[in-house]
């Protein structure tokens, strides 16, 4: 139950300008208080917002060679000469920050390319867009129209409120306390999140999907790995056509669904619908006090309800489709290569 093939090998952000000790090639900074949204737009490097106080805000410009996974560098006068065919930018029109590192030409020798790293710093209530193609996104401490898109790694989105959307086909995706609306999707990895609140909506096609600690509407869809879920309230719906679905601590409503494995589940609170359905293994399932008044729709190779009681309808080795305690909340349960077994 606890391996779940979960492929959630997450390429978080190695940001260009990592080291803790390189030194930024330029630096611009604003008044705060004249700051409201931040766009950036680049083609060779990662991205860095964060939230933070005080009265002015920074932006830091880090430069690096295309190549220098090797741990080549270069000085700053063939950075220059180089930057002769960038458009390199940092400038604020009106109350937005305007970051842009492209290259003037679409076809250029990558062994002159550069990767070029925004770090910014602004005040806590700032909206953000943002595009990359060469390097992963950061977003902290936050809270505004958070829009953000890489093709090229992975996004970390910790503290963040507000309406939250951001894409990448290259990396995973890890949210810590991220709250209100969230829509986030990759092709290229797994996805984590921990601690958000509101309506959340995860998509990814590369990898596993780990929930913990999350309450409100929650969406969350693979087709490339399992899921797991620990401590969850609120109305729930996972799927995934590639692995198993670990449940735990779940409280509401709960939808999960898979192709390519089996579901293990303990619901602590049952609202009002719970449906799980598996074509490729079994169901074990643990429901809470056997006071609750159910209606029952369970199909398996083998059905087993441990300590079975106040039951009126159908039962059979595969089938149990009826009431329970008189009725009330619906459980519909379909395991159509498996075994299903409920406890109480």
């Amino acid at each position: 139950m606890k391996k779940l093939l979960f492929t959630f090998v997450v390429t978080l952000l190695y940001l260009n300008a990592s080291a803790a000790d390189e030194k930024p090639f330029l630096v611009k900074t604003f008044t705060s208080s004249s700051v409201k949204d931040v766009n950036i737009v680049t083609s060779g490097g990662g991205i860095s917002v964060s939230g933070t106080a005080g009265s002015e805000s920074r932006v830091e410009v880090y430069i690096r060679p295309s190549n220098s996974s090797n741990g080549r560098t270069i000085s700053n006068e063939e950075i220059n000469e180089r930057l002769e065919k960038y458009v390199l930018s940092v400038k604020q029109e009106g109350s937005t920050i305007v970051c842009v590192a492209k290259a003037k030409e679409n076809k250029m020798n990558w062994k002159e390319g550069l990767s070029i790293t925004f770090k910014v710093f602004v005040p806590k209530n700032t909206s953000t867009d943002l595009n990359t193609s060469g390097g992963g996104i950061n977003l902290s401490g936050l809270k505004g129209n958070l829009k953000f898109r890489t093709s090229g790694g992975g996004l970390q989105l910790t503290d963040l409120d507000g309406n939250i959307t951001g894409s990448t086909s290259g990396g995973g995706i890890k949210l810590i306390n991220c709250d209100n609306k969230v829509d986030v999707q990759t092709s290229g990895g797994g996805i984590r999140a921990e601690g958000c609140d509101g309506d959340i909506k995860l998509v990814t096609s590369g990898g596993g999907i780990k929930l913990k600690q999350l309450t409100g509407k929650i969406d969350a869809t693979t087709s490339g790995g399992g899921i797991e879920v620990d401590g969850i309230k609120g109305n729930v719906v996972v799927s995934t056509s590639g692995g198993s679905i670990n449940l735990e601590g779940v409280s509401g409503n709960m939808k999960a669904s898979t192709s390519g494995g089996g579901i293990n589940a303990e619901i602590v609170k049952l609202d009002e619908n719970l449906s799980l359905n598996t074509s490729a293994g079994s169901v074990n399932l643990k429901l809470p006090s056997n006071k609750d008044g159910l209606n029952v729709d369970i199909r398996g190779n083998k059905v087993d309800f441990e300590n079975l009681s106040n039951f009126e309808g159908r039962k059979d080795r595969n089938t149990l489709q009826g009431t329970i305690n008189g009725g009330g909340k619906n459980v519909k349960i379909s395991a159509s290569s498996g075994h299903v077994n409920i406890s109480r």
